[in-house]
């Protein structure tokens, strides 16, 4: 396949994508940012500020400004661009007041966590502002804190850095390792502990943590949100004529990397493609998808001048690919294949891993090497695996306790060590590109 020829259709996704970019001012002059639903499990719903209320959220549903996210058994995660992350605990309500940026570029983030308990892992390239109950933080450096607001009781817990906190009990700065807490009843009147009290969820928070700086290691994308997921679910390789290309694990033949998620809609952006797969953030919205001969579908890093709504691809005559027309006619969220599959809390003792499923159904976190198991997959077609919890202790020794680090945009990824927990057995037929 040559990679100086573009096929029709490929010009045809790009015209798309340019005038869904020129309707959007906001996107041209960069004012405007669209942030990623990095992971959804148990119940989850969405209002994208349409006027339509809420609806089931997906992983890799972009984020814009003005929309609300609201957990109810389950749990979210929000990734910002430079790899900053917001993370939500059942029944909490966050509204994404402002996600803009100024004339010189600087990126604007401004949430409002309206009730339950929500933390936040922020790295510090740029500022952020968070409301809680009636009061104000705000930092301009790297912190990480837990915010716990309800009508009669707030608090705030910083485990890392510190925070400028205002509100009608007056300004103060809070630092590491203290918690403010704040008497709804009385005009939020704050008192300062110098400690923090362990909440049940800290651990899932902390090892959410470890998991992006371990998979993260070493981005050469200006970008960080997503790479995590690339370097935890597939691998890099250097094809000879394309450069540098990635591909996700357990593809299986007849796999095409859009035939799975969701077409959600936007007011004042239109459709734009969600992925189903727990890595499908950046391999959607820059690069560009080529099947390679032999090795099947794979990304091209690159394009990261331009966010795309609908990914693009090289189209080929040489195997079937999911048409990538957005919906016309409506505004509800409109399913591809299997629609954005979801992760659910309650993972049972086993599950099969099959060939084609390209890590569907696999939390991060929960099993070890995928490399060493993508083999198995591709020997036999399928394998049935005993998964840790996401993120839970177990899983996090297992994952990291005996491996290198895999590899980023800078080259070909190594391999995990076997993961304790994460006993893999496999029989049946079938094939894996890899």
């Amino acid at each position: 396949m040559s990679t100086a020829s573009v096929p029709r259709i490929t010009l045809i996704l790009f015209a798309v994508a340019a005038c869904i970019l020129i309707a959007l001012p906001a996107l041209a002059d960069s004012q405007v940012r669209i942030v990623r639903l990095s992971d959804v499990q148990g119940s989850v719903q969405i209002d994208k500020n349409g006027g339509l209320g809420f609806e089931n959220a997906f992983v890799n549903l972009p984020v814009v400004q003005g929309a609300q996210l609201r957990t109810r058994g389950g749990r979210a995660e929000v990734e910002f661009e430079d790899g900053s992350s917001l993370r939500l605990a059942p029944n909490t309500l966050v509204e994404f007041a402002k996600l803009g940026a100024d004339d010189s570029g600087k990126r604007i983030s401004h949430i409002n966590v309206v009730e339950g308990m929500a933390y936040v892992d922020w790295l510090g390239k740029d500022g952020l502002t968070v409301d809680f109950s009636r009061e104000t933080a705000s930092i301009d450096h790297a912190a990480h804190f837990r915010v716990d607001t309800s009508s009669n009781l707030s608090s705030l817990a910083i485990f890392k850095g510190d925070l400028e906190v205002e509100g009608p009990s007056g300004k103060f700065a809070l630092e590491k390792k203290k918690t403010a807490t704040f008497n709804g009843a009385e005009d939020d009147k704050y008192t300062i502990a110098n400690k923090i009290q362990e909440d049940p969820l800290d651990s899932w928070d902390k090892n959410a943590i470890s998991y992006h700086d371990q998979y993260a290691k070493n981005n050469s994308s200006p970008y960080g949100y997503g790479v995590s997921d690339l370097n935890y679910y597939g691998s890099y390789s250097n094809v000879p004529g394309y450069g540098m290309m990635w591909q996700p694990f357990f593809t299986g033949v007849g796999w095409d990397p859009f035939m799975d998620g969701v077409w959600g809609f936007y007011p004042g952006f239109g459709y734009m493609f969600a992925s189903a797969y727990p890595w499908g953030w950046m391999p959607y919205r820059y690069g560009n998808w080529m099947l390679i001969p032999g090795m099947g579908w794979m990304w091209q890093p690159g394009g990261w001048n331009m966010w795309a709504p609908i990914p693009r691809y090289t189209a080929t005559t040489g195997a079937h690919v999911t048409s990538l027309v957005a919906p016309t006619g409506t505004t509800k969220t409109v399913a591809v294949g299997r629609g954005g599959v979801g992760t659910s809390t309650m993972l049972s003792s086993r599950f099969v891993v099959n060939s084609g499923s390209a890590g569907i159904g696999i939390p991060r976190g929960s099993l070890g090497n995928l490399s060493h198991l993508n083999h198995q997959v591709a020997k036999s077609g399928f394998a049935e695996v005993r998964p840790a919890p996401q993120f839970s202790s177990v899983s996090h020794s297992a994952s990291y306790g005996t491996g290198a680090s895999r590899g980023s945009m800078a080259g070909p990824s190594g391999s995990m060590g076997h993961a304790s927990p994460a006993g893999h057995t496999s029989s049946g037929g079938g094939g894996s590109h890899h």
